[in-house]
């Protein structure tokens, strides 16, 4: 089930809006694709996003996936926990295995993204 209160990029990722800044992980179907992730590179905070484009890659005893940002913005926080336990974005990908904080850099900038019912609808049909 995707959180209501979240906006979701086309490439699986989840943003939720906490004041002027925007929390961004990956989506539980994200991650279930993926399986056992075994190490996350983020960026660093102070660099610019654009939405769209890569922005750090998520590797799974699977396969080495691109995490892209989807929005434009600053990453102004980055979850350090993630360097000592990667499988928290497994564990918990909407709560403790958040990835970055982005402040966007105009508004309307979640104006693209999809709605929880919108998202699980693209889903369905992987």
């Amino acid at each position: 089930m995707n959180p209501k209160d979240l906006k979701y990029a086309k490439s699986h990722e989840w943003v939720r809006v906490e004041g002027d800044t925007c929390l961004v992980g990956l989506t539980r179907f994200a991650v279930d694709q993926l399986t056992d992730i075994t190490y996350i590179e983020l960026p660093k905070a102070g660099e610019k996003v654009t939405s769209g484009e890569g922005m750090g890659e998520v590797e799974s005893v699977k396969a080495v996936s691109d995490i892209y940002a989807p929005l434009d913005g600053e990453v102004v926080a980055v979850n350090e926990g993630l360097a000592v336990d990667a499988s928290l974005v497994s564990r918990d990908p909407y709560g403790e295995g958040w990835l970055v904080r982005i402040r966007p850099s105009q508004t309307g900038a979640l104006d693209h993204l999809m709605n929880a019912d919108e998202y699980t609808k693209q889903t369905e049909g992987a």
